[in-house]
């Protein structure tokens, strides 16, 4: 007994061949107009989900409570004033 793929697949193969051969224009007209038809109901919906008739689940109405915080004014901004000194090399310095 014989297990190689390819002695197992021959007769496959070559009763494939024969029939490419003997109608293979037909087979491609075939193929042609099944693939348009596929298109045609995949633009037209044929893969959305069908929803249900009835509900499948029950909606209860519900309020969302939100926190807010308080109404303040900001906090004051506070500016410093920092003296900048040059030295000798024409070079800002922070400090004297």
């Amino acid at each position: 007994m014989n297990l190689n793929p390819a002695d197992v697949l021959n007769p496959v193969f070559n009763a494939l061949d024969a029939l490419i051969s003997n109608y293979g224009v037909y087979l491609y007209l075939v193929f042609v107009w099944l693939s348009l038809g596929a298109i045609a109901w995949v633009l037209g919906g044929g893969l959305r989900r069908n929803r249900s008739q009835g509900n499948s689940a029950t909606v209860i109405p519900g309020i969302i409570f939100t926190t807010r915080p308080p109404n303040q004014s900001p906090p004051p901004i506070i500016i410093t004033d920092v003296d900048l000194v040059q030295n000798r090399d024409n070079e800002i310095m922070d400090e004297p």
